[in-house]
C-alpha cells in the first residue's frame, strides 16, 4: 500500500491525518479516483462575507510539522474555526451515511468559497454520492500545469506609477498577494523584510499561518512573506508525490513559484548575478506588498484541481487581496463546464469576497481558440515581449557574421580561435557508435590535446529541449578540456525552436537557426584538411571570434505578442455559443524575464544553483499584472475586482515603442517573420500601462449578481447555478454581450444588436467626446457622442451594431472616450459571424 507521510492507507478505523484527510475502510477494496463533491448549501463566504471577520489570537511558533504565526497582532480575520469544523463534520456525516461500511478517503473539506469536499472513491461510490439530494455536483478531479530586472523601467514604474504614489518604498504597502504555485524559497533576498528602515507591519486583515517543517523551518516567514502552506492530498492519493524532490512543505523545489512571486512583489534593488555575471537589479511590480504562498503545484507532476481549490479556499479565508495563478488546466472542461468547473467557481466566490483574481492565459498559442478559461470574473493575461534583448554573434574567418544567443562573455577582441568539432576530436576510447557524442556531454570522449585553447563545436539537439543533455554539462566538458569557448549549432531536426538566452561561464554562442547552422558548418567543413588515404582530419583551418552577449540591447519594436501566448475567441464549439467575452483581457511582459529562483529549483537545469533565472511564458506575464493590481488596490481600497480590471483594461496601450501597431507572432517556426498586427483576440484591450491604470478616469463595474445573471443565461445552466451558488435563476438573465465589461464581443451578429455599457466617473468632473472605428462588415453608432459627467456619477452608453454583409471572418473595431482633462478610455469591439438582412443574397444565411 502507498504511504501518506508515514501513514499507511490500510486502516480499519477512521483517522484524521494532519493535512485534513479522513480515511475510512473496512476492507482492502481498491478505490479508484479523486472526485470533487459540492453540496447544495452555499459556502460560508456567501452567508457572511466580511461578517466572518473575527478576532483571533496569535499562535506560538510550532515544532516541525506544525504551524507558526508572526508575532504581530491581527485583530481582524476571515477565519472562523467553529464554522469550518462544523461544515467538515457535516461532510463527514454525509459520507458515513452514503458510504456506510465502505472504503473512502476524504482529502479536504471546502467551506469558505465552495461548500464541498474532495474524496477518493470508486466510480460506483461517486454515483451514489451524486444521487443524494444534498449533493450538487460530483466532478472527477483533473490535472493542471504551470503555464524582473528591466520590466519596471519598460512599464514606466520608477518615473510613473511609483513616483506618483510615493516611490518604490511604499508601492503596494498593506496589500497581500496570494500565489497558487510551486511554493517559495524563503531564504531569497527578494523576500526579506529587513531591507528597509521604515516599519513593515503585517496587514491586520490577514490571518494566514506559516507551516513549519524540516524544509521550511521556524522563522522562514517574516513581515514580507507573511503566509505559507502546501496542499498535496490529491497528488498523494495517486502515489505520485515524491517528498524528497517535491517537498512536503511550502518550499519551492521547482523554481516557478519563487520566480512568479518575486515578479509581482519581490523587493526592490536586488542584484541579479548569474554565472558570475551581473545583469542589473531586480524589483517586483509592488515591492512593498506582502506575499502569501499556497503551494499546490509540484515539479514532478504539476498539480490537481482538488489541491488547487483547497489552496484558493484557504487564501480567501486568510484574507489575501489578490490571487495570482500562473496555472492552466491540462485540458479544457467540455460544454458549460468551461465556466462551471470547481476552480473557476471557487474563484467566482473569491471575487464575491472582494479578491482580484489574475490567471495566466496559457502557452498554447498561436492558433485561434487556444484559450482554456473564459470566465469573465477572472482577469486573464497573455504574454508579450519587452524591449530588452540579449544577443551575441560569431565572426568567422571568411568575415561572415552569424547572430546567436548566449549570456556569455566574448573572446578577446581581434583574436580568432581555431574551431574544432567534438566529432573530430574523439579520443581512441570514445564510443564511436554514440550518435550523441557531438553534444559534448562527456569530456572523457574527447582528446584534450585537440580541444585545448580552441573553440569547441557542439551540436544542439532535441535532447537539450527534453533535458537529456544540457548546456551546463557541455560547458563543464569544455572547461575540463581547457577550451577557449563553445559554439553550439542547431541540429536540423530542431525546427524553428526559439531558444531562451542561457548563462555561460565561458565565451560561447548558440546558433538557433538551422539555416545559419548550415552556413556555419559549411564554412567549418570546407576549411578542414584530411589525409588522402585515411580521410582523417589533419588540420583544422576554420577560425572565429565570439562577441559577448552579456550586454543588453533595446528594441523599438516592443512589445509584440509572443507566439506561445494563448488566443481567443472562445473554443466552446463551432456554434460560438457563450463566446461573447473577450479573452485575454490584456497582455504584459512575459518573455525573457529575470526574476528570483529557488536555491534548490530544478525546473531549468541551466539555472540550477543560481539565485535568479530568465524564464518565458504567460506564467511570467500574470504576476506582472497581479503586482500592478496591488498598486491600484492600494490607491483605491474600495475598488471592486471588476473595477481594478477595468482600470487595467481601458488604459492599455495599442502601440509599440516606435508608435506603430503592436504586432503578434503567428507561427512557432520563425515567429518574427510570421507576424501581423495584433487583434483583440491576441492582446485583449492591449499592453498594460502601469501609470495610466492608476488614473483611469472612468470605470466599468460589475457585481457578483451580474456574473450569476450571466451564468443563468447559459442554456441549461439553472440547476448548476443553484447547486454551486445556492441562488435560483430568475426570469431576468443577461448574455456575455451585456455584461458591463470594458470590451464588446459579439460572436454571432444576426442583422443588428444594441449593446449598453455604464461608466462611472472616479475622477474630477470631465467632459468626454466619443469616437469609433467600425469592424469590417459592420456599421456602428454610439450615443451620446459627447457628455459631461460629475465625479461619482454614471453614464449609460448605447452602441448600435448592424451587419452590412455576410461573413464568418472575425473583424475588429474600437470605441474611444476622450476626456478634456486627458483621460482616454479604450473599448475594443470584436464581431465574428455577421448575418445581414438581404432577401436576394442572404436568405440562406439568415435562416
Amino acid at each position: 500500500m502507498e504511504r501518506i507521510y508515514g501513514f499507511q492507507l490500510m486502516l480499519v478505523v477512521c483517522w484524521g491525518i494532519f493535512v485534513g484527510f479522513t480515511w475510512c475502510q473496512d476492507n482492502a477494496d481498491a478505490v479508484t479516483a479523486v472526485y470533487i463533491v459540492t453540496l447544495r448549501q452555499a459556502p460560508a463566504s456567501h452567508y457572511y462575507g466580511d461578517e466572518l471577520r473575527v478576532n483571533t489570537e496569535d499562535f506560538d511558533h510550532g515544532a516541525s510539522g506544525g504551524t507558526t504565526r508572526l508575532d504581530t497582532p491581527r485583530s481582524i480575520s476571515r477565519r472562523d474555526g467553529h464554522n469550518s469544523s462544523y461544515i467538515a463534520r457535516v461532510h463527514d456525516s454525509l459520507l458515513r451515511k452514503v458510504l456506510r461500511g465502505e472504503s473512502y478517503l476524504k482529502l479536504y473539506s471546502y467551506h469558505y468559497l465552495i461548500n464541498g469536499f474532495a474524496v477518493l472513491v470508486s466510480s460506483q461510490q461517486a454515483e451514489k454520492l451524486s444521487r443524494r439530494r444534498e449533493v450538487a455536483n460530483v466532478v472527477l478531479d483533473y490535472s493542471v500545469r504551470t503555464a524582473t530586472t528591466h520590466t519596471p523601467q519598460f512599464l514606466g514604474l520608477p518615473q510613473g506609477a511609483w513616483a506618483r504614489e510615493g516611490g518604490y518604498e511604499s508601492a503596494g504597502d498593506g496589500i497581500v498577494i496570494g500565489f497558487i504555485d510551486t511554493g517559495i524559497d524563503p531564504t531569497h533576498p527578494s523576500f526579506s523584510d529587513d531591507l528597509t528602515k521604515s516599519p513593515y507591519p503585517v496587514p491586520e486583515h490577514f490571518s494566514g499561518i506559516c507551516e513549519v517543517t524540516k524544509d521550511f523551518p521556524s522563522g522562514s516567514c517574516n513581515r514580507k512573506l507573511i503566509g505559507a502552506r502546501h496542499f498535496a492530498a490529491s497528488a498523494i492519493t495517486r502515489g505520485i508525490f515524491n517528498a524528497s524532490q517535491d517537498y512536503a512543505s511550502p518550499f519551492d523545489g521547482d523554481g516557478h513559484g519563487t520566480h512568479t512571486a518575486s515578479i509581482a512583489g519581490g523587493n526592490h534593488g536586488i542584484p541579479v548575478v548569474v554565472a558570475g555575471h551581473h545583469f542589473g537589479n531586480a524589483s517586483g511590480m509592488a515591492p512593498r506588498s506582502h506575499i502569501a504562498v499556497y503551494k499546490a503545484l509540484y515539479k514532478s507532476f504539476g498539480g490537481f484541481a482538488a489541491d488547487v481549490v483547497a489552496a484558493i479556499d484557504q487564501a480567501a479565508q486568510d484574507g489575501v487581496d489578490i490571487i495570482s495563478l500562473s496555472i492552466t488546466p491540462n485540458r479544457r472542461p467540455p460544454g458549460i463546464a468551461t465556466f462551471f468547473n470547481p476552480i473557476d467557481m471557487a474563484l467566482l466566490s473569491a471575487v464575491k469576497a472582494g479578491i482580484f483574481v489574475v490567471q495566466a492565459a496559457g502557452n498554447t498559442g498561436p492558433s485561434a481558440k487556444s484559450m482554456s478559461s473564459f470566465s469573465p470574473w477572472i482577469f486573464t493575461v497573455g504574454a508579450a515581449t519587452h524591449d530588452r534583448i540579449y544577443s551575441n554573434s560569431i565572426v568567422l574567418g571568411n568575415n561572415l557574421t552569424i547572430s546567436g544567443v548566449g549570456l556569455a562573455p566574448g573572446t578577446p577582441m581581434d583574436t580568432k580561435y581555431t574551431l574544432v568539432s567534438a566529432i573530430h576530436a574523439l579520443n581512441d576510447m570514445a564510443a564511436v557508435n554514440d550518435m550523441y557524442v557531438g553534444e559534448c556531454q562527456d569530456a572523457s570522449n574527447l582528446n584534450q590535446d585537440l580541444v585545448r585553447g580552441n573553440l569547441l563545436i557542439c551540436s544542439y539537439s532535441i535532447r537539450f529541449v527534453l533535458g537529456l543533455s544540457t548546456i551546463k554539462q557541455a560547458l563543464l566538458t569544455a572547461t575540463n578540456l581547457s577550451a577557449a569557448g563553445v559554439v553550439f549549432y542547431m541540429d536540423p531536426f530542431v525546427i524553428g525552436f526559439q531558444l531562451n538566452p542561457v548563462p555561460m561561464t565561458l565565451p560561447g554562442i548558440i546558433i538557433p537557426s538551422p539555416d545559419d547552422s548550415k552556413i556555419f558548418l559549411q564554412y567549418y567543413n570546407s576549411s578542414l584538411e584530411r589525409d588522402g588515404s585515411t580521410k582523417k582530419v589533419v588540420k583544422f583551418g576554420a577560425v572565429a571570434s565570439i562577441s559577448g552577449g552579456l550586454k543588453a540591447n533595446y528594441s523599438h519594436s516592443a512589445p509584440k505578442i509572443m507566439y506561445y501566448s494563448a488566443r481567443g475567441p472562445d473554443p466552446e464549439d463551432s456554434f460560438l455559443d457563450d463566446a461573447d467575452i473577450l479573452k485575454p483581457n490584456l497582455v504584459a511582459p512575459g518573455n525573457f524575464i529575470w526574476a528570483a529562483w529557488s536555491s534548490l529549483g530544478t525546473d531549468s537545469v541551466e539555472f540550477m544553483g543560481e539565485d535568479f533565472a530568465m524564464m518565458s511564458g504567460t506564467s511570467m506575464a500574470a504576476p506582472h499584472v497581479a503586482g500592478l493590481a496591488a498598486l491600484i488596490k492600494q490607491k483605491f481600497p474600495s475598488f471592486s475586482p471588476s473595477a481594478i480590471g477595468s482600470a487595467l483594461s481601458t488604459t492599455a496601450s495599442l502601440y509599440d515603442k516606435n508608435g506603430g501597431p503592436i504586432m503578434a507572432q503567428r507561427a512557432y517556426t520563425n515567429p518574427d517573420v510570421n507576424q501581423s498586427p495584433a487583434t483583440p483576440f491576441d492582446m485583449g484591450n492591449g499592453f498594460v500601462n502601469s501609470t495610466a491604470s492608476l488614473d483611469p478616469g472612468l470605470i466599468f463595474d460589475l457585481s457578483y449578481d451580474d456574473y450569476t445573471s450571466f451564468l443563468c443565461g447559459i442554456n441549461g445552466s439553472a440547476p448548476v447555478v443553484l447547486n454551486y451558488t445556492g441562488q435560483s435563476c430568475g426570469v431576468s438573465t443577461i448574455s456575455g454581450i451585456d455584461l458591463n465589461l470594458p470590451s464588446i464581443t459579439i460572436a454571432k451578429l444576426n442583422q443588428s444588436r444594441v449593446v449598453q455599457r455604464t461608466v462611472t466617473n472616479i475622477a474630477e468632473n470631465e467632459t468626454y467626446s466619443i469616437g469609433w472605428s467600425a469592424p469590417y462588415g459592420v456599421s456602428l453608432k454610439v450615443s451620446p457622442t459627447r457628455f459631461s459627467i460629475a465625479k461619482g456619477d454614471r453614464m449609460v452608453l448605447t452602441v448600435s451594431v448592424n451587419a452590412t454583409m455576410n461573413s464568418t471572418v472575425a473583424s475588429y473595431g474600437r470605441i474611444g472616450l476622450f476626456g478634456h482633462l486627458g483621460h482616454v478610455v479604450n473599448i475594443p469591439l470584436s464581431v465574428i459571424v455577421k448575418i445581414s438582412y438581404n432577401t436576394t443574397n442572404s436568405q440562406g444565411a439568415a435562416d
